[in-house]
């Protein structure tokens, strides 16, 4: 938990597999399994993966048709919410949330709801849809990225293909994001390292901690995402004080659990002014560095 005099915050990654679920209820009890064992090992800031919702379309077995399943997820939008804000108020942890198709009149969007302790409720919509979400789901892209501020940290949001895009993360530590978070759904190894990669670069180039948090396993009864391949990890600027290559925690590739460590806020804050390379303060010597998308910051303190 966190410490006030070194600023330490405990982040839980879920390694997250989609179950079959016969109603409500058990995906009520499912995430509610998660949550308590994350909150007992002492994690503030839980991050389930992107797509994470997505079981929730074998209720009633609507998960075979690609339009049907989109829609059938998000009708459950109301209960996603209501179960996540339930659990962050009770344990008093900030929650992302599976992420999920939301379909709207002409337009479908990839969003993960952003839970605070006290029970504010944000969301964020994925800004830059895979080729697959876009030629084959119709998912369109958001356009605002946010900063959540918890009290004891702010951190960013991005979806998968979103960390592969290094302007959106410098938009995210320009505004105080001190964290970014990176829910993933990966169907093959490749893809899985190409957000690995990315997570890993943004920290080095932001002097920020980056998180990944991934869909695994195999979901046959789900056409929209039916097989997955990741591994939970947390990383860090490969710099003194951090581990060599930058892995804070790495779990072990789709197996379900939680990837948990604790991060030293303060240590980060340090190596941007005194670490081998300063690369977060010499970003705007770059040739071609020019404006930045503009990063909204929203208060989930209160």
């Amino acid at each position: 938990m966190l410490d006030r005099m070194t600023r330490k915050i405990t982040v839980a990654a879920a390694q997250y597999n989609l179950d079959p679920l016969e109603n409500i209820a058990a995906y009520h009890a499912k995430i509610t399994r998660w949550v308590e064992d994350a909150m007992r090992r002492g994690a503030e800031i839980l991050v389930f993966p992107e797509y994470g919702a997505m079981e929730l379309c074998s209720i009633g077995n609507k998960g075979r048709d690609l339009e049907i399943s989109k829609v059938a997820v998000s009708d459950f939008y109301d209960a996603i919410k209501a179960l996540h804000q339930g659990l962050a108020k009770k344990y008093g942890v900030t929650i992302i949330s599976g992420s999920a198709p939301d379909v709207k009149a002409g337009s479908t969007c990839n969003t993960a709801q952003v839970f605070g302790p006290n029970g504010a409720i944000e969301s964020f919509t994925k800004i830059m849809p895979t080729p697959g979400e876009r030629e084959v789901w119709h998912i369109q892209g958001g356009r605002q990225l946010k900063v959540f501020d918890i009290g004891k940290v702010k951190f960013g949001l991005l979806i998968c293909y979103d960390i592969e895009f290094p302007l959106l993360s410098r938009a995210l530590a320009e505004a105080g994001a001190e964290i970014i978070l990176a829910p993933s759904d990966t169907e093959t190894e490749w893809g899985y390292w190409r957000v690995r990669t990315g997570a890993v670069a943004r920290a080095l180039e932001n002097q920020v901690y980056t998180v990944q948090a991934p869909l695994i396993g195999a979901a046959p009864f789900c056409v929209f995402t039916n097989t997955h391949y990741g591994a939970a990890g947390i990383f860090a600027p490969s710099d003194k004080g951090f581990p060599a290559g930058g892995v804070i925690a790495l779990g072990e590739a789709n197996m379900p659990g939680w990837t948990i460590a604790t991060l030293d806020l303060d240590a980060m804050c340090a190596l941007r002014g005194g670490g081998q390379v300063q690369t977060y303060k010499h970003w705007a010597e770059q040739l071609g560095a020019g404006p930045l998308p503009h990063a909204r910051v929203i208060d989930l303190s209160i």
